[in-house]
């Protein structure tokens, strides 16, 4: 297989993930447009590493080694990045990252926000 294929492939996943993080506002869809950008890195390393073990005898197969730490890396992100959007949602309400800054504005200017926080503490006071 020519090492064309993968990399055209990997140019459109990579794509297609940094639209995600530029045009949605979800937060979770954010997230999950990162990782389709980190499977186009590993995809990208694995193909390069193998179009280079074809030319070099003795290889250490890098590229394989480096796409298993991406492995690693991408899990972690995903993990901290959930737990991380689930408490802002329960704060908050929402995982709208539109919302979300427009309410980190208001509280910076001292204007109430809506959101279950406030409501919470309007309905005890």
């Amino acid at each position: 297989m020519h090492l064309a294929y993968p990399a055209v492939l990997s140019t459109l996943l990579f794509c297609t993930g940094l639209y995600g993080v530029l045009a949605r506002r979800n937060a979770i869809l954010v997230l999950m447009s990162v990782e389709l950008m980190l499977n186009a890195v590993n995809l990208n390393l694995v193909a390069f590493d193998v179009w280079l073990s074809r030319t070099a005898r003795d290889t250490l197969h890098s590229g394989q080694a480096l796409t298993l730490f991406t492995i690693a890396i991408a899990a972690a992100e995903i993990g901290i990045g959930l737990a991380i959007v689930l408490a802002v949602h329960r704060n908050r309400g929402t995982a709208d990252i539109d919302r979300l800054r427009d309410t980190a504005e208001d509280r910076e200017h001292g204007t109430p926000a809506d959101g279950p926080a406030e409501e919470k503490a309007e309905a005890t006071a």
